[in-house]
């Protein structure tokens, strides 16, 4: 079996026709769909351009970053059909819940002030302070980045749990989707701005994280959720789902200190969720289930599955 595997891998090796024409072909061919799809689906954006450069000139540069590409073209596929949720949204296919969501947050983690009850949310709105707003834009700038560092990290020490930590990253992330679509929900900054009533088309609204935008005379979190593919994709919180994930793989690496930081950056991510009304106190919870589920499902049904294992094997050739 060794044997075999060593062959293959020598038959792979990028070392020969680096560059050759069927392989040059085929490339161009990919990115000359992808642009044609994108345009229909989602029109034209420099971002499709950059993500095109990026790949190219990791592809055509070196072995290393040939196989690097390679390994990170699962999350690429990701962030693509993320992108084309834009033509799709998910308001067209169920009813948006606005105030359900609202109002079962009020019941069940409701907080008393001045003879009412309000939501956590609701709460923060009236207690903000300068180092809450800048600290909840600092956790929520790791959403992504410590991710991507964390699977750049496993990508060059430890390949198989690379793959294991993409695919789970993925699984995770096509089952919030899903939910997404049956379970449409405003976040908590669309009941402060535009109350029950339902508006297609809104745009992305930075909410609480625009006093980090202010207090930097930046506009960072204004161009994030300008760009951000659905409003009504509250429940469940992806951005809680994500640094669960990278914490259960550090804890399976042994990772020591690097463990506290992940521990630290995602109970942050999950406070400046709430803290920023972007998302209920529900939709954390829901992301941390989401996520949790997602692991599971991948550790105990997929990973023993023979589909699956011939899928890692030949993956890892290739990276």
């Amino acid at each position: 079996m060794k044997s075999n595997q060593k062959q293959l891998m020598r038959n792979y090796s990028p070392r020969t026709n680096f560059y050759s024409l069927q392989n040059t072909a085929g490339i161009f061919g990919i990115i000359v769909l992808y642009f044609l799809v994108s345009y229909i689906l989602v029109g034209f954006k420099t971002d499709q351009v950059i993500l095109a450069g990026i790949f190219c000139l990791s592809y055509f540069g070196t072995i290393t970053s040939r196989k690097f590409i390679i390994g990170f073209s699962i999350f690429i596929v990701y962030w693509i059909l993320f992108d084309y949720m834009k033509a799709f949204p998910n308001y067209n296919f169920n009813t948006v819940h606005i105030m359900q969501l609202h109002d079962a947050e009020q019941a069940l983690f409701g907080i008393h002030q001045n003879s009412t009850i309000i939501t956590p949310n609701e709460f923060w709105l009236t207690h903000t302070s300068t180092f809450l707003d800048v600290m909840a834009g600092i956790f929520y700038l790791c959403w992504i980045p410590v991710p991507m560092a964390f699977a750049a990290y496993l990508f060059f020490t430890d390949k198989k749990t690379f793959l294991h930590f993409a695919l789970t990253f993925v699984l995770v992330n096509m089952i919030g989707f899903v939910i997404y679509y049956v379970y449409p929900a405003a976040p908590p900054w669309y009941v402060q701005k535009y109350g029950a009533f339902f508006i297609a088309h809104t745009p992305g609204n930075s909410a609480g994280l625009q006093r980090f935008d202010d207090f930097f005379n930046a506009g960072i979190f204004k161009s994030i959720y300008a760009k951000g593919s659905n409003v009504f994709a509250a429940m469940p919180s992806l951005h809680s789902s994500y640094p669960l994930i990278v914490f259960y793989y550090g804890l399976k690496k042994k990772m020591g200190w690097f463990n506290i930081i992940f521990a630290i950056v995602m109970v942050g991510i999950w406070f400046a969720a709430v803290y920023t009304s972007h998302h209920y106190v529900l939709d954390v919870i829901a992301g941390i289930t989401c996520a949790a589920a997602g692991i599971l499902f991948f550790q105990k049904i997929l990973l023993p599955a023979a589909p699956v294992k011939k899928f890692i094997q030949h993956y890892l050739i290739k990276i």
